[in-house]
């Protein structure tokens, strides 16, 4: 198969949040299983100025009719992802303050829908001629690409039989703005109905991609059930349960790079250790502890977190058990930033115990990596996960997940059990502190007895979440798509 993977963030070019993992890891994956795969994203002035990219102008000038009647100009330049090629779609007008990957997502409508258009007619202009078989888009900053390709190119002769594929990898965010922008966005005003772009009165991006798009796939097969639920659906769950009726929606755990998180061969870690002789991973955690300031203690277990510090990731829990948790026998290493009410009270509690507590509000790639490779257990009480890539790359550096059963989450971590050994980590279910502690409870009893300790920590190593993992289930779900593409053809 001809695939084209179309996101807004793609590691190592632009990286905000796990998006950009997958994006970046899953077309690698797939040119291994032998497709023609090729990526689409923006291009950002932090990527054609990296020398290390090679980044070179492939299409100078592309006309983009807009809906006002005006035209606008795209340009695609590109680089190559381990061989993979990658298309940079830009403009002098749009995606031109991403000077750095916090600052790569534009406020308004208005980039992404001109990023959806120009990716279109790029397939039209680049040579020598290459036109996928699918699309695949990813979250709402993509949601207009299925609509201008159906309501747009479906007369088309050389577009008009691409199917498309949509993923949702959070659906709290959704991309909703005023009716008037399907005018200026060059779209007629029928598509704001119930069944096509309008939600509660405005124009929902997210929404337009699932309807518009030929599959549908969210990142874990527990989160595809949850979001179908009042409590999960943010307001299309009712939209999700039809298109689950049609048979359109899938489940399908998100994967990691094990290429690039690998304790065996990960430069940003103290020493070197795998699941066969782990006798590195003591001193990754003594140097840990040194570099947080904390008493370097072999005795003391470390739990280790690096998340985005807000509600949906269960600081709110962290918050109330503090007082037990604070006289219990553990170091706590926290690595995130987000709310500053959550970002201010960590650095408090920092303060108030700080033989216990360390605390760095920002990002640190490699720091991440020595959190994941000297951390005993790795905290994720998430209010909701869709899938969750921490707890895999946890397990990969045999870092015990101490996680709530949701999305992600409870289809990738599974309660250890002592007496059976089998488990990879602590799983608690009710959103409740006391539920929690109970977990963190159980975890330090058995990092106590060190017979359930080695065998939880190979339990966790050998755990397999790689993207090679998941590639298959995308090629299915591409074909199945086509399928569907090819039958509404024949019916009109």
């Amino acid at each position: 198969m001809k695939i084209l993977i179309v996101s807004a963030e793609v590691s190592p070019f632009a990286k905000v949040g796990g998006l950009a993992d997958v994006a970046g890891a899953l077309p690698k994956e797939l040119t291994k299983l032998g497709h023609d795969v090729r990526v689409a994203m923006p291009s950002y002035p932090m990527i054609e100025n990296d020398a290390r990219y090679n980044v070179r102008p492939i299409v100078d000038d592309i006309s983009i009719c807009w809906g006002d009647g005006s035209t606008k100009h795209a340009f695609v330049k590109t680089t190559t992802l381990d061989k993979v090629p990658v298309y940079l779609v830009g403009s002098d007008e749009y995606f031109r303050e991403a000077i750095e990957s916090k600052k790569i997502y534009s406020s308004g409508w208005e980039p992404y829908a001109f990023f959806a258009k120009a990716t279109i007619e790029m397939l039209k202009n680049i040579e020598p001629k290459w036109i996928p078989d699918v699309i695949h888009v990813n979250d709402w900053h993509t949601g207009f690409l299925p609509v201008y390709l159906k309501v747009n190119y479906s007369d088309d002769p050389e577009l008009g039989h691409i199917a498309t594929v949509s993923t949702i990898h959070n659906l709290a965010y959704q991309g909703e703005f005023d009716f008037d922008i399907l005018a200026a966005a060059g779209l007629p005003s029928d598509l704001f109905a119930m069944d096509k772009l309008e939600c509660y009165g405005r124009v929902n991006f997210l929404k337009a991609g699932l309807v518009f798009s030929d599959m549908v796939n969210t990142v874990s097969e527990t989160y595809a059930c949850e979001i179908q639920t009042d409590e999960y659906g943010c307001r299309l769950d009712g939209l999700l349960r039809h298109i689950a009726y049609q048979d359109k929606l899938r489940g399908i755990i998100n994967g990691i790079d094990y290429t690039i998180f690998d304790p065996a061969n990960d430069s940003a870690i103290k020493a070197a250790y795998r699941r066969t002789d782990t006798a590195g991973k003591a001193k990754c955690k003594s140097a840990l502890q040194k570099e947080m300031g904390l008493p370097t203690k072999k005795s003391v277990p470390v739990i280790g977190m690096v998340t985005r510090l807000t509600d949906q990731k269960g600081l709110d829990l962290i918050k109330k058990a503090m007082p037990k948790l604070m006289k219990e026998n553990l170091q706590l290493v926290i690595l995130g930033t987000g709310d500053p009410v959550y970002e201010k009270y960590f650095t408090q509690q920092s303060k108030k115990y700080p033989e216990k507590i360390s605390v760095t509000i920002g990002f640190n790639a490699a720091l991440a990596q020595r959190i994941y490779a000297g951390s005993d257990f790795f905290l994720m009480p998430s209010r909701f996960e869709p899938c969750g890539l921490g707890q895999m790359i946890a397990l990969r550096y045999g870092s015990i997940p101490i996680v709530r059963r949701t999305g992600g989450l409870g289809d990738t971590i599974f309660e250890f059990n002592p007496a059976k050994g089998n488990g990879n980590g602590f799983v608690f279910d009710k959103y409740d502190s006391k539920e929690l502690t109970s977990a963190i409870d159980r975890a330090l009893a058995a990092y106590a007895d060190p017979a359930s300790w080695l065998k939880i920590v190979g339990n966790a190593m050998r755990s397999d979440y790689s993207t090679k993992r998941c590639a298959a289930q995308y090629e299915s779900l591409y074909k199945t798509a086509m399928d569907r593409r090819n039958t509404q053809a024949l019916a009109a």
